[in-house]
């Protein structure tokens, strides 16, 4: 069961999707794996002030923003509150919630072990509003938690790609992210053409060939950042994951297309290939 419905408001524009992914129970149950940070220090490490960040690390479940969504919280299972970590924000598909986009994505346990702070926020009724207020919960996260607020990397798929891809060029949140990562996202080249192209960003595009709710929105999307990265107008390299990449973009920034062929619902499987790009796009 699927809808949509075409939004504009003054300074943007985008797709709304109703897709019911499908999940087992969203109660939150699963054993959830944190996995072990090395924590590699130097004197460039950013640093909270020990008494400024006393909220516990873990396994934090069913925090609330301030326009009441929820998200859930993990952090290295040897979280240091004084060294300022990587936040990794996902958002979730239509029909979904932070339990389920969890289980999906399957980040967790990749992401602290390599230093992530990584959070999953719940899916609210997308509109222009509710894409900034999910944009606000990686600042109620830096404030109790130690987070680099100069490395925060935004992911999801469907709606949540859109989200994230979103917030990466709207007039009030573009300052956000560090780098971008939208799968599935309904979002065009008409969508996107009057938008003013942002600062140039690593941006990693994720969308399959097969996807029949927004075809090819993933190939239009991409030439749009990559005009936006002053990248050469074709990509011509292929990576060893699959991906191609764009060459001569400004300040060497990446910008990646990676086609799949799974449906529109499925998540394409590329959790460990988003870490990476996102590791390797900035330095801490």
């Amino acid at each position: 069961m699927m809808s949509e419905q075409k939004i504009f408001q003054p300074g943007v524009f985008f797709w709304f999707t109703l897709t019911i992914f499908v999940a087992l129970n969203s109660c939150g149950t699963e054993k959830v794996e944190l996995g072990e940070a090395s924590y590699l220090t130097s004197s460039n490490t950013v640093r909270c002030n020990p008494d400024s960040k006393t909220t516990p690390g873990g396994i934090i479940n069913d925090e609330s923003s301030m326009d009441g969504i929820q998200f859930n919280v993990r952090t290295p299972s040897n979280y240091d509150s004084t060294i300022a970590h990587p936040l990794l924000m996902v958002f979730a598909p239509a029909g979904s919630n932070h339990f389920k986009t969890e289980r999906m994505t399957g980040f967790t346990q990749q992401a602290t072990t390599a230093g992530f702070i990584i959070a999953y926020a719940d899916h609210p009724r997308l509109t222009p509003t509710t894409a900034v207020q999910l944009g606000a919960i990686v600042g109620l996260i830096a404030k109790k938690w130690c987070v680099n607020e100069q490395r925060v990397f935004l992911t999801g798929h469907s709606d949540g790609g859109t989200v994230s891809m979103a917030l990466a060029f709207m007039g009030g949140t573009k300052h956000i992210p560090t780098a971008i990562a939208p799968s599935a996202a309904g979002m065009n080249f008409e969508a996107l053409y009057n938008h003013p192209c942002p600062d140039p960003i690593p941006v990693m595009v994720i969308h399959s060939a097969n996807d029949k709710l927004f075809p090819n929105y993933g190939n239009e999307s991409v030439s749009w950042w990559a005009n936006c990265n002053g990248c050469e107008s074709n990509a011509n390299k292929k990576l060893k994951n699959g991906c191609i990449t764009y060459s001569g973009c400004t300040g060497g920034v990446k910008t990646w297309y990676c086609e799949g062929t799974g449906q529109h619902s499925k998540w394409p499987g590329r959790s460990a290939d988003i870490i990476e790009f996102f590791l390797s796009s900035t330095q801490p």
